[in-house]
């Protein structure tokens, strides 16, 4: 039996462009705690230098998964690594805009919890550790941006089988909303209906099937998720 995910399209907001219906796009290395959790290898082959435009991955189609949704959690990795973010979602067609002008484009904030296989090189995005089934969980809805004065002032909260994991936010983000957005779209555009993560704080928690995720920001609300083991997928005994 094939074991069914939520869907991210049940999750509408209340401005254009209603839903999340583009592509997710993530950023790697944009948060100056992860950044310096490479120390001097960041300066050593193959990086040579710190980043000096936005690194990104793209979150395929295959990788969605709502709210209340399971993870299967791959035979060939015992255990995976959540990412707590903020996703912008795009609200109308970005191209070549200015940071003075890009939260213009920004229609509202979702949680996003990122889900990889643990991986040590940054150097190029990892698909096979990031783009397997079910490894971005998305929801639980969109707040909209006037609805939201300071997403990166957003303290993100990471439990795992209810006991606290990881306290984040995103103040030091190394290119804030506003830049980010400028710098992305000097060389490719974005549509409305998009998904731009905003980057993951260091120290992101580990966990193994059979465990509950929950991720809390303030002023959005509780994302839950929990961690299957493929077998029990595979048979159609998850919950």
């Amino acid at each position: 039996m094939r074991m069914r995910r939520a869907s991210i399209i049940d999750i509408a907001m209340d401005v254009p462009p209603f839903r999340l219906s583009g592509q997710v796009y993530g950023v790697l290395l944009n948060h100056r705690g992860a950044l310096a959790a490479l120390g001097a290898a960041v300066s050593q082959p193959p990086y040579l230098a710190p980043p000096r435009a936005p690194v990104l991955y793209i979150k395929p189609r295959n990788t969605l998964n709502g709210p209340g949704g399971n993870v299967v959690v791959p035979a060939d990795a015992p255990e995976l690594e959540i990412g707590a973010t903020l996703g912008a979602v795009i609200g109308r067609t970005a191209c070549r805009v200015a940071a003075e002008t890009a939260l213009d484009h920004v229609a509202g904030y979702t949680i996003v919890g990122d889900v990889s296989v643990p991986h040590a090189s940054f150097f190029r995005p990892a698909v096979r550790q990031q783009a397997r089934d079910g490894f971005c969980c998305i929801g639980p809805r969109v707040v909209a941006r006037t609805q939201l004065a300071d997403p990166q002032a957003i303290e993100l909260r990471v439990f795992v089988d209810g006991r606290p994991a990881q306290v984040g936010n995103l103040r030091d983000l190394v290119r804030p909303v506003a830049t980010l957005i400028a710098d992305v779209t000097e060389f490719m555009t974005l549509q409305a209906g998009d998904l731009l993560l905003l980057g993951v704080p260091p120290g992101a928690p580990r966990v193994r099937a059979g465990q509950a995720v929950a991720i809390e920001a303030g002023g959005i609300g509780r994302l839950e998720s929990r961690f299957v083991a493929a077998t029990a997928a595979a048979s159609g005994d998850a919950p």
